[in-house]
């Protein structure tokens, strides 16, 4: 049986890197088929493959400098980092620029290679298109570099549309005014602005009209230039409305156009401009495709597996 000894000297990460219960060492144990004991601020790591063990050494040496420099390190992050690229991966995002996205609230950093990759596009494509389930960043992602990218002054405005297809007709009979009857489908856009941004800094912008956060339809007959802009459950815009979108793309702008294939709300799939465009527009140049699938899923664990779960449940419904 061969053995490992390491050593930290900073209590507070230590604890951290053990997670609650010490379970993201049980992760790690699990993984490479090791045991791990902790005493004191030394960890004892024992095992029989030599190459396990370096392994193990190095996620462990990786996650405690990360949780060091102030990065967030929880259970669901130790799952998708093992599954991923093991240390090398985080090791290869801490020097590969093209993939660290800087905002006001921190430093964030892809976890999986899909999720590298839709940065990288995002950064030097005009048009991005990011596909997949719900829970892989399709959406944060784009909000951050978005954030990013109006912080450096890239871009002078952000803009963050949705459609909002679940309120059809049934709009005018909510209570308030327009602004309170669309806020609740624009919601998540909110969401991942406020983990970017303090919140009387986003009032500010919102105010001078620097970030807007619209409905789908409030688009039409604009040009968007000098801007970041972001069309979220893109499966939710008709054909017509999809083209509309993307004809507002104006001088040095983006555009990220995120969606789900699998939560299509319209009245038929066959309406869905999302599925459509891919078609359309997969080879046309400066406008990328980026798929993801449950391996990208950063949400809990058991997402992956419900999702999967539905999956199973459909393919056995149409047989």
């Amino acid at each position: 049986m061969l053995s490992k000894i390491l050593e930290y000297d900073d209590n507070k990460a230590l604890l951290a890197l053990y997670g609650p219960h010490d379970a993201h060492l049980h992760h790690i144990e699990k993984h490479y088929g090791i045991s791990v004991a902790s005493r004191g601020n030394t960890l004892v790591l024992k095992g029989s493959d030599a190459n396990r063990l370096h392994q193990a050494e190095q996620t462990l040496n990786t996650l405690y400098d990360h949780i060091k420099r102030g990065r967030p390190v929880d259970d669901a992050y130790v799952g998708r980092f093992l599954q991923s690229e093991k240390a090398a991966m985080l090791q290869e995002h801490d020097t590969d620029n093209d993939v660290v996205i800087h905002t006001r609230s921190g430093t964030l950093y892809p976890h999986t290679p899909k999720q590298k990759e839709y940065v990288q596009r995002i950064r030097k494509t005009d048009v991005v298109f990011g596909v997949g389930p719900a829970g892989t960043g399709k959406t944060y992602l784009a909000v951050a570099v978005g954030v990013e990218f109006l912080l450096q002054h890239r871009v002078k405005r952000l803009i963050l549309s949705r459609p909002a297809v679940e309120a059809g007709e049934r709009l005018g009979f909510l209570p308030g005014d327009l602004r309170e009857k669309i806020d609740p489908y624009l919601q998540p856009l909110y969401d991942a602005l406020h983990d970017m941004l303090p919140s009387d800094h986003i009032q500010r912008l919102m105010e001078m009209g620097t970030i807007e956060i619209a409905p789908l339809a409030f688009m039409r007959g604009r040009t968007l230039s000098d801007a970041f802009i972001i069309l979220d459950e893109a499966q939710n815009s008709t054909i017509s409305q999809m083209k509309m979108f993307l004809t507002r793309l104006g001088q040095n702008s983006k555009m990220v156009v995120t969606g789900d294939l699998s939560q299509i709300d319209l009245p038929s799939m066959a309406d869905s401009g999302l599925p459509h465009v891919r078609r359309i527009l997969r080879d046309v140049p400066a406008v990328t495709f980026v798929t993801f699938s449950r391996d990208d899923i950063m949400r809990h664990p058991v997402v992956a597996a419900i999702l999967e779960a539905y999956d199973k449940d459909a393919e056995q419904n149409q047989t």
